[in-house]
């Protein structure tokens, strides 16, 4: 079975995050996206743990109606580097937690812990209750393995071994982790983050696997590819959208170049500090000109955000209620954002003329990227396609 995944997310416990991130909100939202499998984020919160528990867990799986939800959480490491596990059960997670606690100020009062051990520790704990654990956001200048070691084994030691996936994070894609050459046999994954569960954010980066069934062992092989499991697609917005693209002022959000940033010594004109991009950093790392996929490396699809295509063509903010309504009349028409978007043919939806022209617009790829950097995030123009975005339609999910 094809079973769509966005594997990182946060509940409510976490900081900066909306109090609608709860199980319910979270299972009936990701219906409508089309994901069937959730992380649940923040697993080691004992007030979030408890609620989870009041579910029934089946081979590492809680389910909500129709959307299943596995034990996952973050946890940032005495590098402020941070990392990404998926937990096979409720005694795993609460294993962990023991384990991090005596090591931990608050982790039992933020879902994203700080905890006073290395990327070797949480590697070792995680492989001890059978998690699996990999690099959050990789490439990311703040808070990422990337932005604080330069290759696997400088974080994880001779547990680099044991790491089976990394997270693309926002501002980057296949084609950028595919230079590394020691990304190669990593299982990528692109996960939304979500700290709210609007129609924005939730799910705007998700994974769809070749899996059996739904069940925590079932995903661990999609990961690890053993046994016909495997991922078969990583969607996601174009990584010039993502906030640390390119090298610019966190102030201002001028952007400079690589050259321009060392003549300058990272300081902007403005005073302001100029924060190392996610493209400029890969060059760096980079062992290939151009990206080398192996031969088990899925495809990337570029997706944007309905609702956001919905705001662009009506001149109008993602949040009004026009906007939610048209995404509304269109969710309950095709069934999901993701039949909307890549499968369903549109025309007759009934809605606005300029949404349906909008939307396939961005079928046929003629969009506009203008890159986001010092944590500002990039936008997207209806109107000629941009010369990192294929310019051919955009294939059928069910292509894949």
């Amino acid at each position: 079975m094809l079973v769509n995944a966005d594997l990182h997310i946060h509940s409510k416990y976490s900081m900066a995050t909306s109090p609608k991130m709860d199980l319910p909100t979270l299972a009936a939202e990701s219906g409508k996206k089309g994901i069937q499998l959730v992380a649940t984020g923040d697993c080691l919160h004992p007030k979030w743990l408890s609620e989870i528990k009041k579910f029934k867990e089946q081979n590492g799986i809680f389910k909500l109606d129709d959307t299943h939800f596995v034990l996952s959480t973050e946890v940032e490491d005495v590098n402020q580097v941070h990392h990404l596990l998926i937990v096979p059960s409720v005694s795993k997670a609460e294993e962990l937690y023991e384990r991090m606690k005596p090591r931990s100020n608050n982790i039992d009062s933020d879902g994203r812990p700080n905890v006073r051990m290395d990327g070797i520790e949480i590697a070792q704990a995680a492989k001890d209750v059978g998690a699996l654990i990999g690099p959050a956001h990789a490439f990311t200048p703040w808070t990422a393995m990337y932005a604080y070691h330069n290759s696997l084994k400088d974080c994880y030691g001779d547990l680099a071994g044991s790491i089976y996936m990394i997270e693309l994070g926002l501002s980057a894609d296949t084609s950028y982790a595919d230079r590394i050459s020691e990304l190669s046999c990593l299982t990528f994954l692109s996960n939304s983050d979500a700290h709210s569960p609007y129609v924005n954010k939730l799910a705007r980066e998700f994974n769809r696997f070749e899996m059996e069934d739904i069940s925590f062992d079932e995903l661990s092989m999609a990961i690890i590819r053993e046994k016909g499991r495997k991922p078969i697609l990583n969607v996601g917005m174009p990584p010039e959208e993502g906030k640390y693209n390119e090298s610019a002022c966190t102030r201002c959000f001028t952007h400079y170049t690589m050259r321009e940033s060392i003549v300058k010594s990272w300081r902007c004109s403005c005073g302001g500090i100029i924060k190392k991009g996610v493209k400029d950093r890969v060059n760096e790392l980079a062992s290939y000109n151009t990206p080398r996929h192996p031969s088990h490396r899925p495809p990337y699809l570029h997706l944007i955000p309905l609702s956001e295509i919905i705001a662009m063509a009506l001149g109008m903010g993602v949040g009004t209620k026009k906007v939610q309504g048209i995404w509304d009349t269109l969710i309950k028409h095709y069934g999901s954002e993701v039949n909307v978007l890549v499968d369903a043919a549109i025309n007759d939806s009934g809605v606005e003329k300029r949404v349906i022209d909008a939307i396939n617009a961005f079928r046929e790829g003629k969009v506009r990227v203008i890159p986001g950097g010092g944590g500002q995030y990039g936008r997207v123009e209806l109107g000629g396609a941009a010369p990192e975005m294929a310019p051919e339609p955009q294939k059928s999910l069910f292509e894949f």
